[in-house]
């Protein structure tokens, strides 16, 4: 099935032509004055120049010093989509460096990209959410997302962006629900993460598997995950093709079955028969996910009694390449044989 790519091609009504460059250090200096021109054009064109230049850090670093910040804070709201198109471009690139990633935080960046949450052009919000999943890969920038009140909103935008956002959404809210699930949780984002389970996308489909796995972390989302019913729909995606879908759904389930609860659902909804093929992936993080899965059923006596009979298994996997699954089938082990 085809679907509508976001484009960041320029309208074809807009004159490409990048603004000239000064010589030397003046360069920066005049595009920054250039970016509060009143002429249109002459916005547009500094917005393209800049848009090369800061792919350097050091440019990047000088542009931060000069104040360019503030100046395209202000150019966010500019009327023209063409002017917020490129300054998304600006912002989303030097938050690839260090010192804009710091800088973000310190100029209130974040809260003023929040702005185009709403906006009708479909790559002003791409660059804008592909700006904040950059942020949310630092805790000080998942940090800083969650203290500007954003979640809520990017909860509620997984319903009704289009796919390709809703990607970057779900790698946004994945950083964020690490640091605080607890907005997400009051937002229903248990029960949109579970409608997304079964998406068509595979990367959607891992994603939000993802997030499910950091929003089970606390108990109350481990708690909510056993309300909403997830079990089932993360035991079915272990038998996903994607090796990153088995991978996140077990990493899921390993989460979510610490409570007594979690572990009974689970093994109501088969996930013992489902994950012991899994502790043979060919990929590791399959592997471990699904070992320590196990683990957590194991220390529920039917869990305990069915697992007694493949303990041998476990063993083989002590002398697994990766030294994680070693340890974790070393653990397995003996939560499985331990008596009281």
């Amino acid at each position: 099935m085809a679907h509508p790519r976001i484009s960041s091609k320029l309208p074809p009504d807009i004159d490409p032509t990048k603004a000239p460059i000064a010589f030397g250090r003046r360069a920066l200096p005049k595009l920054n004055e250039e970016l509060e021109d009143p002429d249109l054009l002459t916005r547009q064109r500094a917005l393209m120049s800049l848009c090369d230049l800061v792919h350097d850090p050091e440019n990047a670093y000088q542009a931060v010093s000069l104040g360019f910040l503030d100046n395209l804070k202000k150019l966010l709201l500019d009327e023209d989509q063409t002017v917020r198109q490129k300054t998304t471009e600006v912002l989303y690139i030097m938050a690839t460096h260090n010192v804009g990633r710091y800088n973000f935080i310190k100029h209130k960046v974040i809260p003023a990209l929040a702005q185009l949450l709403n906006d009708p052009v479909d790559i002003c919000r791409w660059n804008m959410h592909y700006g904040l999943k950059l942020m949310s890969e630092l805790t000080t920038g998942a940090i800083e997302i969650v203290e500007s009140g954003l979640i809520p909103s990017l909860v509620l935008k997984l319903r009704t962006e289009n796919e390709e956002i809703q990607k970057l959404l779900l790698e946004t809210l994945s950083g964020c629900l690490r640091v605080e699930a607890f907005e997400a949780l009051a937002t229903g984002a248990v029960g949109i993460l579970k409608e997304m389970l079964n998406h068509i996308s595979v990367e959607i489909r891992s994603k939000a598997a993802e997030a499910l796995m950091a929003i089970s972390v606390p108990l109350e989302g481990k708690n909510m995950v056993f309300q909403e019913g997830v079990f089932p729909d993360l035991v079915c995606l272990l038998n996903d093709d994607d090796a990153d879908v088995r991978a996140n759904a077990a990493g899921a389930l390993m989460n979510a079955a610490v409570t007594t609860q979690g572990k009974y659902a689970a093994i109501n909804a088969a996930a013992i028969e489902t994950l012991l093929p899994l502790i043979h992936d060919e990929k590791s993080k399959v592997r471990l996910y699904s070992i320590k899965a196990l683990t957590m059923l194991a220390e529920a006596p039917e869990g305990r009694k069915t697992l007694l009979c493949h303990v041998e298994e476990f063993q083989e996997r002590m002398k697994d390449p990766s030294e994680a699954v070693r340890r974790a089938a070393t653990i397995a082990v003996e939560v499985i044989t331990w008596k009281p």
